[in-house]
C-alpha cells in the first residue's frame, strides 16, 4: 500500500514536471512566435528588402534581441527618458560591453511611421561623419522598433542657446565652432556621400552636443537619399514650423537649398539667442527668420544679438556672420549658398576671430553700425556683396 503511494506520488511529480517542462516551451515558443510577428511588423521585411538592395548594410547594421534591450534600459523605465519628440522617445541605455547608448523607441505602429524608421536605419548605416550621431543598430523584436545610437551627453543645442545657465553661457567660438561642424556634416551629407542625402529637419533640437560642445547632428526619420537625376516632391510638406523653408512649403518640391535655409535659422539662433518662434513678439516678427530680415533691412541687426555675442564679437566678425544667414535666408534657394560654401565661410570667420579682442560698449558698437550700414544700401544683393567684400579685405 505504501509503495503504491509513493508511485503515485512520484508519478504526481513527474506529471507536473512534464506540464511545467511542456508550459515552459509553450512559452518559449510563443515568444518566439511573438517576436518574429514583431519582426514583421516593424519593418523586418522592409529592411531585409534595403539589405538585398545595398548589401554593404548588412554588416553595418547590428539587429539586437529584445531582452538586450529591456536589461539596456531597466525595462523602459521612465527613469531613463532623455527627451520625448514627435516620432518616440529616447532612453539612455548601457549595453552588456558596458557601452553608454541612446535607445529611441518609436512612438506609433503605422505603415508612414516604420518607413521613417527603417528609412533612419538605412542612411545612418551609409553615414560615417564623425559631427553626425552613429548608429550602432536596431531592435524590431519590440512592440514598437528601437533604434540604437551613440549617446551625446550634452543635450540639445536648443537647450543650450535657450535655457542657459548662470553659470556657463556658450562663447562665440564655441557658436562659431557648433555652427562649422553642423555645415561641414551637412555638407557631407549633400556632397561627400554616394548618393546625396537631404535631412529635411535641421534644427536646434536634432543637433546635440557632447560634453566638449562638439556638435552631432541626428535624427534623420524624414531625410531622404536623392538620386542626382531626381527632384524630391512629396504630396506631404515635412518639417519643422519656423525652420521650414517658404519656397519647399509652397512648391512641395524640397532640394539641398531648403536644407541651407533651415541652417540659417539655427544660424540665427546663435546670433541672437531667439527661439524660432518668439512668443513675445507679434505679427511676422515672431518667425526669427522675418524678425532677422527686418532687422538687417532697418539697419538695426547689432541690437538683437546675442550680449555674449556683443562682448566678444567685433562688429566686422558678428555682421560678416550675420550677411551668411542673410544668404542662407533668401527666398530665392537658387541665389543661396551650397552647405559646402557655408561651412567654408564658417571656418573663415573662425580663423579670423581672436577672442581676446573683446568689445564691452554696446553703445559704440551700435553707434559704429550705424556708420558701416550706410554701406549696405537697400536690397538683398547688397547684403551679400557687402559679406563678399569684408572677406576679401
Amino acid at each position: 500500500m505504501l509503495s503504491y503511494g509513493v508511485s503515485i506520488s512520484i508519478g504526481a511529480i513527474f506529471l507536473l514536471e512534464i506540464i511545467s517542462f511542456s508550459y515552459n516551451i509553450f512559452q518559449k515558443t510563443k515568444a518566439r512566435r511573438q517576436r518574429r510577428r514583431f519582426f514583421k511588423r516593424n519593418g523586418g521585411l522592409l529592411l531585409k528588402q534595403q539589405q538585398e538592395a545595398d548589401p554593404s548594410l548588412v554588416d553595418k547594421t547590428i539587429l539586437f534581441m529584445s531582452q538586450e534591450m529591456e536589461k539596456a534600459t531597466d525595462c523602459f523605465n521612465e527613469n531613463r527618458i532623455l527627451g520625448r519628440g514627435g516620432q518616440g522617445t529616447v532612453y539612455k541605455g548601457m549595453l552588456v560591453d558596458g557601452r553608454i547608448v541612446a535607445v529611441k523607441r518609436a512612438k506609433l505602429v503605422d505603415e508612414s511611421q516604420l518607413e521613417q524608421f527603417i528609412n533612419e536605419v538605412v542612411i545612418l548605416s551609409k553615414v560615417n561623419h564623425r559631427n553626425v550621431v552613429k548608429l550602432i543598430g536596431c531592435c524590431l523584436e519590440t512592440e514598437v522598433p528601437l533604434l540604437v545610437s551613440e549617446f551625446i551627453s550634452n543635450g540639445t543645442l536648443y537647450k543650450h542657446i535657450h535655457y542657459e545657465s548662470d553659470e556657463y553661457s556658450m562663447s562665440l567660438n564655441t557658436r562659431l565652432q557648433i555652427a562649422t561642424e553642423v555645415a561641414s556634416a551637412v555638407a557631407y551629407l549633400h556632397s561627400a556621400t554616394s548618393i546625396p542625402i537631404y535631412h529635411r529637419d535641421i534644427k536646434s533640437t536634432n543637433i546635440l552636443l557632447d560634453d566638449k560642445y562638439r556638435a552631432k547632428v541626428s535624427d534623420f526619420g524624414t531625410s531622404r537619399i536623392v538620386s542626382m537625376d531626381q527632384t524630391h516632391l512629396t504630396t506631404l510638406v515635412k518639417g519643422t514650423f519656423g525652420y521650414l523653408d517658404p519656397e519647399y512649403f509652397q512648391s512641395s518640391q524640397f532640394t539641398e537649398k531648403s536644407d541651407v535655409y533651415s541652417f540659417g535659422v539655427v544660424l540665427v539662433e546663435l546670433l541672437t539667442g531667439e527661439k524660432p518662434i518668439s512668443l513675445t513678439r507679434f505679427g511676422e516678427d515672431r518667425n526669427l527668420a522675418m524678425y532677422f530680415k527686418s532687422a538687417m533691412e532697418e539697419k538695426r541687426v547689432m541690437s538683437i544679438f546675442d550680449a555674449t555675442m556683443i562682448k566678444e564679437g567685433t562688429r566686422d566678425e558678428l555682421l560678416l556672420v550675420a550677411n551668411l544667414a542673410m544668404r542662407c535666408l533668401n527666398n530665392n534657394g537658387k541665389n543661396r549658398p551650397t552647405m559646402k560654401e557655408v561651412a567654408m565661410k564658417l571656418e573663415t570667420i573662425r580663423t579670423l576671430h581672436v577672442p581676446s579682442m573683446v568689445q564691452t560698449n554696446m553703445g559704440q558698437l551700435v553707434y559704429r553700425e550705424e556708420l558701416a550700414m550706410q554701406t549696405y544700401g537697400e536690397s538683398s544683393s547688397t547684403f551679400m556683396s557687402f559679406d563678399d567684400n569684408n572677406a576679401s579685405q
